[in-house]
């Protein structure tokens, strides 16, 4: 995959080494995981839909000097599709993002990074059912061990809670963001005419501005607005910067230079910061049945996901 918005310095030179790949995949895990903290963290300060809103048009004001000529040259596919775009906005940007924020204020980043972990599961079975994808038994086997690790979750690892179906609503709001997220990603899949990466993110980032605006617009005058102050300023460019384009670059240079199935495992790595933010920037402490989640969800997802390894005359072709 060629990527010409990135800075040439990681292109070419030492930083596209294998030690480099390394570091890279490490800042991307942990670019991954500030979206939890970081929402945690403003929960009680600025609104959820807000927050959602101000992050993704930051975002596509970042990448829009890259991405214009991308946009430009697809503008007659893009106006064909907008109906797509906007359903796509309501997906990864409203659901996935304002939802999740909703739930933020409710439950635990820690608990937050976990449950979306298993996303990439939850693709896998919707792509079994929807799109009729093969899937193995030990695939099934990981989806499996996930849900048991998002139930370990979402019950605190109290089976009284499951006998009574008594939840956190934030675990079930966050819960509802990362089926969201499963499903965008499904409709990703299934566009005619794939779009260059920072051209695609854009769209997206724009259909979910669109999207948000009326709502933002709702609980600035009905709940409260953003209060804007350098703090909540800095948080919510933190989230726009780090969670959203870097987190997308660092992630496609890491598939550029390892391969997309061990770059995948990012998503693997990235709870394990989170919750070590968690305990430190934020005093969530780490409870058992955190670590039982963690114990069913990542061999889970991995199980799941993780394509076994070709035989050495056929190796695997990396990803350009």
């Amino acid at each position: 995959m060629s990527l010409p918005f990135l800075p040439s310095f990681l292109r070419t030179g030492p930083l596209a080494g294998p030690l480099a790949a390394y570091g890279l995949y490490i800042v991307g895990s942990a670019l991954l995981a500030s979206n939890p903290v970081v929402g945690r963290a403003v929960a009680h300060v600025v609104p959820p839909i807000g927050l959602a809103f101000w992050r993704w048009l930051i975002a596509f004001l970042i990448v829009l000097p890259f991405a214009l000529p991308g946009l430009l040259t697809h503008r007659v596919q893009l106006k064909r599709q907008w109906r797509r775009y906007l359903l796509l906005g309501v997906l990864g940007q409203g659901i996935s993002g304002a939802i999740v924020y909703y739930g933020l204020e409710r439950t635990s980043a820690t608990n937050a990074s976990l449950i979306y972990a298993t996303s990439p599961a939850m693709i896998l079975a919707l792509a079994a059912v929807w799109l009729g994808d093969a899937i193995r038994p030990r695939q099934v086997l990981g989806i499996l061990l996930a849900m048991a690790g998002v139930l370990v979750i979402l019950t605190r690892g109290d089976l009284d809670a499951l006998r009574h179906l008594s939840f956190n609503s934030g675990d079930l709001l966050v819960l509802t963001g990362a089926v969201s997220w499963s499903v965008y990603t499904i409709l990703l899949r299934q566009s005619g005419t794939p779009l260059p990466v920072v051209t695609a993110f854009a769209a997206n980032a724009f259909a979910g501005v669109l999207v948000l605006a009326p709502f933002y617009a709702w609980e600035t005058v009905a709940v409260r607005p953003v209060p804007f102050s350098v703090s909540t300023i800095l948080s919510i460019v933190a989230v726009a910067l780090f969670a959203s384009v870097l987190a997308l670059l660092a992630y496609q240079k890491t598939i550029a230079m390892m391969g997309a199935a061990r770059a995948s495992t990012a998503l693997y790595v990235s709870p394990l910061w989170a919750a070590l933010a968690s305990w430190v920037l934020l005093s969530e402490p780490l409870q058992g049945f955190h670590l039982m989640g963690v114990a069913l969800v990542l061999p889970g997802v991995m199980l799941a996901t993780l394509q076994a390894r070709k035989p050495a005359a056929e190796p695997a072709t990396e990803a350009a």
